[in-house]
């Protein structure tokens, strides 16, 4: 009989360097955190470890064995992503179909970005708002398209840098639902709607929400944004915002569906930053180096150099309120009437599309769980029992008032 190796049962290679590690080995640089920030880090750390418990597998050929750790789970962390994504791409097939899609990205002016700090839950919230209307009334338009669209926006807070640059990417469809759900109407190749006309609603329906908020008293001042909560100062801010380029851009549309599920499967479940772009940690010098790609220098792949504790709070910059729902669905594709609609779509698009066939999703960088014994190649490995949790306190120092 073997003796016991300790690993995972995901056939991976396993970064040089990992966000865990960053955190873990420098958990009293970090000050004060909120207690969501709090409970990122200590999933994160705690992942695929001894604290969240595991299960003993045993082959059944050749009786090799081995730990399988439980994973965290967490929405924020690197090593959880991956088989979330390819589940959750698999489960989207049923909802295509076959026509052009569209890739929107809509983004706030940076000059927000403090107040989105202190405010990330509503401030998002009518980010979403703002976009939906948008896109709906815009294609609902007889001068634009005219039709029911299907919409996918997926929320991403960060730049390349890991600085805060909020900002929505919507997959929408090239075409859609007659108001009198009799035919389909297609969009024409290549083209949606005028950039100028997205960027200006986008402008006016997000400002209308966020004077709402502070209308009724539902946003936070403090700190760099103290001085908002003075009207004429208030006044003055939404003036510079009405004045600023509100940025609302179309990439190259999708020619085929299977193509859109793998794109999808780039944005749904990203994280801030992969373990894969971390090219190097220096305990001595207090530092992390990790790939970036600059858009303002023709994408050129640079290197960044952080001071570990600059990198840190970077990363947490990301963490997203305890329950906000950061994919959500709208138009044909809203969960009430997708059912419905999907229905009728396909029957007036005459049904060609054969979803086993021709919509299969097959991702080569997805992270699939296997069960065969990496020993004797031939056994399964099979679960034996289940391992408990060992409890830790390396996050008890971390300062959450």
């Amino acid at each position: 009989m073997n003796c016991l190796n300790v690993k995972s049962t995901f056939q991976f290679k396993r970064p040089k360097y990992e966000i865990a590690d960053i955190f873990r080995d420098n958990i009293d640089k970090l000050g004060k955190i909120s207690k969501d920030a709090w409970k990122v880090v200590n999933a994160i750390i705690s992942c695929r470890t001894a604290k969240l418990g595991g299960h003993l597998l045993e082959c059944d050929h050749c009786e090799h064995k081995e730990i399988s750790y439980n994973s965290c789970r967490n929405r924020h962390c690197p090593k959880c992503q991956a088989l979330k994504r390819y589940r959750w791409v698999e489960a989207r097939m049923v909802d295509l179909l076959p026509v052009e899609y569209f890739h929107l990205v809509f983004t706030l002016p940076d000059i927000l970005n403090n107040l989105i700090m202190q405010n990330k839950k509503v401030i998002y919230s009518i980010l979403f708002k703002a976009v939906k209307q948008t896109l709906l009334e815009s294609t609902k338009n007889p001068d634009n398209l005219g039709a029911d669209v299907g919409i996918i926006a997926v929320l991403h807070s960060w730049g390349q840098n890991l600085m805060l640059h909020p900002h929505l990417h919507c997959i929408i469809t090239g075409g859609g639902l007659s108001f009198d759900k009799k035919s389909w109407i297609s969009s024409k190749k290549g083209f949606l709607i005028p950039s100028r006309i997205l960027s200006k609603l986008f402008c006016g329906k997000f400002l209308f929400y966020l004077k709402k908020l502070y209308r009724k008293n539902k946003l936070t001042f403090y700190g760099e944004t103290e001085y908002l909560a003075k009207s004429h100062e208030w006044k003055r801010f939404i003036d510079i915002l009405y004045n600023k380029k509100w940025i609302a851009y179309a990439k190259k549309p999708f020619a085929k569906p299977e193509i859109v599920l793998k794109y999808l499967g780039r944005y749904t479940h990203r994280i801030a930053i992969a373990n894969s772009r971390i090219i190097k940690v220096d305990s001595e010098k207090d530092i992390v180096v990790f790939k970036w790609k600059d858009y303002k220098d023709a994408c050129k792949i640079k290197l960044m150099t952080l001071k570990t504790k600059e990198f840190m709070r970077r990363f947490l910059l990301h963490v997203l309120p305890k329950g906000f729902v950061k994919i959500r669905f709208y138009g044909i594709l809203s969960n009430n009437q997708k059912k419905e609609k999907l229905k009728i779509c396909r029957t007036l698009l005459s049904n060609k599309m054969n979803i086993e066939q021709d919509t299969s999703f097959k991702d080569q960088n997805a992270v699939i769980e296997i069960s065969h014994c990496p020993v004797c190649k031939k056994g399964v490995l099979i679960e034996k029992g289940s391992l408990p949790a060992i409890p830790t306190d390396y996050v008890m120092k971390i300062d959450t008032s």
